[in-house]
């Protein structure tokens, strides 16, 4: 049956007559004709294309402040155009999820617009934020929290859920409370709650506190812990779209992916798509810290050179850019790329999984010369070993035995074949957890393996001549 449709159309098409077919190079001539141009020079970004306009925190982040740089302006009006056409808006300008897996968001909310079978359904916000290196959705929380509150609003208008769930980090204190007055100034201005922005949408939001467990990053975990329970991955399928929270239809997105939800609407999604390469469009937020002259947080363009970031925005490498050891682009999870590749990668999706790397949470971590890029790879290690749930046993046992390796190679006491005892563990757990957790802890091991082989084989030839001088030491006293 399969075979029979998949040859079906060209036997219709046999059947339609030649003059009914338009010729061949009338058909090239208008794919050629439409083709728009790409870009090939990409950032800075101007300040009239900021998303977030109070990043530093510089203005006041009340409702006021936040009604002056913009925030709220023609929400009704967005409400009323109806879920159809904000998904649209999403989908057309290429937004990818900024949380780090990168899935194209306007088909992520569109699972959700399924016949309703009667359950409410819910949105919720992961604000857990927890991935070492990456401090950009605090930035938007305590800074701009209507961006946040106003883009759960037409994200969840776009899903026809009833509430959002904001996650947020146990540690994020002050972040919370900023939050929660926010959302106060919104449900007092009538701006969300019964008859939001008096469009006919009834809509709540709340702020729900973790308790600092990294693995509730992952949905499932963070859907776990906000039923109370403890937080651990579930097994999908059921995915969330279809069993959620409280067993509900539930999207779990992260906090700048909804925040940028209003402007892409207001400003049109080919205003965003405008930005970046195909495929990884838009503006994004970038974290650069590490030894660099100037740490920040700044919002640039997608596709932005990895190099140009860290010298127009952070200062450039502390020793210059020739002292340059190697960077970890997108979080403590992605593979660690060495100078070389760094001197043309670009910021996007596509560019760095060319470079056997990811974008993740665009959290660019520099090391120069001076750092110990094997200890520093040891005590990520030692962070993923400490947060794992140890619900799988490949990541549960895994790593801990490659936190234990890396221990070693630090001193330099292991022996050469060791190294490939350690990627060929990394790819037992790579694959083979229920989350990403066990991926995110093996790629930094094969991230230090493939580019820092000769420091590794380095390090242990030293240690064991240092051993042979102690033993002849011992042997030959006198000598």
């Amino acid at each position: 049956m399969g075979t029979l449709a998949k040859i079906t159309p060209v036997f219709r098409c046999a059947l339609v007559p030649k003059s009914c077919l338009p010729s061949l190079s009338a058909v090239r001539h208008n794919t050629t004709a439409t083709k728009k141009e790409e870009k090939t020079v990409f950032g800075p970004l101007k300040d009239e294309d900021r998303i977030f306009t109070n990043l530093y925190g510089r203005h006041d982040f009340k409702l006021k402040g936040a009604l002056q740089r913009g925030d709220w302006y023609k929400t009704k009006e967005i409400l009323l155009k109806g879920h159809e056409w904000i998904l649209k808006e999403i989908v057309t300008s290429g937004l990818r999820g900024r949380g780090g897996a990168g899935f194209p968001t306007g088909m992520k909310w569109g699972f959700m617009n399924k016949p309703d079978d009667g359950r409410p359904k819910y949105l919720v916000v992961n604000a857990d934020e927890g991935e070492p290196g990456t401090c950009k959705d605090r930035e938007i929380m305590r800074h701009d929290p209507h961006k946040l509150v106003e883009g759960c609003l037409v994200a969840g208008r776009s899903m026809m859920a009833r509430a959002a769930y904001i996650y947020i980090r146990g540690e994020f204190y002050n972040e919370a409370c900023v939050l929660q007055q926010a959302v106060k100034e919104a449900y007092d201005a009538g701006l969300i709650g019964k008859n939001a922005c008096g469009s006919g949408y009834d809509f709540d939001v709340y702020v729900f506190r973790g308790a600092g467990a990294y693995i509730c990053g992952e949905e499932t975990a963070l859907i776990e812990s906000l039923e109370g329970k403890q937080g651990k991955p579930r097994l999908k399928p059921p995915f969330p779209a279809d069993i959620g929270v409280f067993g509900c239809p539930t999207t779990v997105s992260n906090v700048e992916t909804v925040a940028v939800a209003p402007t892409i609407c207001r400003r049109g999604g080919d205003w965003f798509a405008s930005f970046g390469r195909e495929r990884n469009r838009g503006t994004k937020l970038f974290n650069i810290s590490g030894q660099v002259n100037n740490p920040c947080t700044v919002e640039e363009e997608m596709s932005i050179s990895l190099r140009e970031l860290i010298d127009r925005h952070a200062g450039g490498v502390i020793g210059g850019w020739d002292n340059l050891l190697g960077v970890i682009p997108g979080g403590s999870s992605t593979p660690v790329i060495p100078k070389s590749v760094c001197e043309e990668v670009m910021m996007d999706f596509d560019d760095l999984v060319r470079a056997q790397t990811s974008l993740g949470t665009a959290a660019v971590i520099v090391m120069n010369k001076d750092a110990d890029v094997i200890r520093c790879i040891s005590r990520l290690m030692d962070f993923y070993h400490h947060e794992s749930c140890g619900q799988c046993t490949p990541c549960r046992e895994g790593v801990g035995w490659m936190a234990k390796i890396l221990h070693r190679f630090v001193k330099g006491n292991a022996r050469p074949d060791e190294i490939d005892m350690l990627y060929e563990i990394s790819k037992q757990i790579e694959g083979h957890t229920i989350c990403a957790l066990g991926d995110g802890a093996a790629w930094p091991a094969q991230g230090l393996v493939r580019h820092f082989r000769p420091q590794l084989e380095e390090r242990m030839a030293q240690y064991h001549a240092g051993q042979e001088e102690k033993q002849a030491a011992m042997l030959y006293p006198h000598a």
